[in-house]
């Protein structure tokens, strides 16, 4: 059984991760800020590495709150440690911003219509189209040159000018030119989503492909 590690704010916060992956018949450890161990010793007992998503990632690490940048600290370790092994590795919404940084990328501070809004005392998802790119891994997971509508909860994000040189954008929004999907082209499997498809009853069933793609390439490793 392929064992994934998910990088979380709390346990709570990787429940939806969690579901997706052991529904699909993968073991499952979560990897807090505060317990997480050494990295290098996590990494080598892992098939996989899904950096999930949660607080807003910073790119001014050392002037972070606390909370974020522990997180931030946890996700950049581990990511590292993955690549170097060349560890299948899922990045979701902030994970997918982590991923940028990790490479060199910055970031936009506040993008406009892609956070959550507040529906009935609760914050709920929106939603936008994105297009994804043909020749990308990520199209030949859910489909390429098609626009697809998916969920938003993100308040920072990414454009060409921010993105990392040695990391391919495989989805945008058209519109605004926000990168909504990344990958590294010198790495097996490294992938990363702005939207949530652990949130399944909120993105097309093409996006759930990304899961069974994951564990794919975790159990080849």
């Amino acid at each position: 059984m392929t064992r994934i590690g998910i990088a979380a704010s709390t346990t709570q916060a990787a429940h939806r991760y969690r579901q997706s992956l052991q529904c699909r018949g993968s073991d499952v450890q979560v990897l807090l800020p505060q317990s997480h161990g050494n990295p290098a010793d996590l990494i080598e007992t892992l098939d996989g590495l899904l950096l999930s998503g949660g607080e807003l990632a910073d790119d001014r690490l050392c002037e972070a709150a606390p909370e974020v940048a522990h997180r931030d600290a946890l996700d950049l370790s581990l990511l590292k440690e993955a690549l170097e092994r060349d560890v299948p590795v899922l990045c979701i919404c902030r994970g997918m911003q982590v991923l940028n940084l990790a490479f060199g990328g910055g970031l936009v501070r506040d993008v406009v219509g892609y956070e959550m809004e507040e529906k009935d005392g609760k914050w709920a998802s929106t939603y936008h189209k994105v297009y994804v790119s043909p020749g990308s891994k990520l199209g030949a997971i859910i489909g390429a040159g098609a626009f697809y509508r998916v969920n938003s909860r993100h308040q920072r994000g990414l454009r060409e000018a921010q993105k990392a040189s040695r990391l391919l954008a495989s989805s945008y929004s058209l519109p605004d030119g926000i990168i909504e999907g990344l990958e590294s082209p010198a790495h097996s499997w490294v992938i990363g989503v702005q939207c949530h498809p652990e949130r399944e009853d909120e993105v097309p069933k093409a996006f759930l492909n990304l899961f069974a793609g994951f564990l794919e390439w975790a159990e080849r490793f």
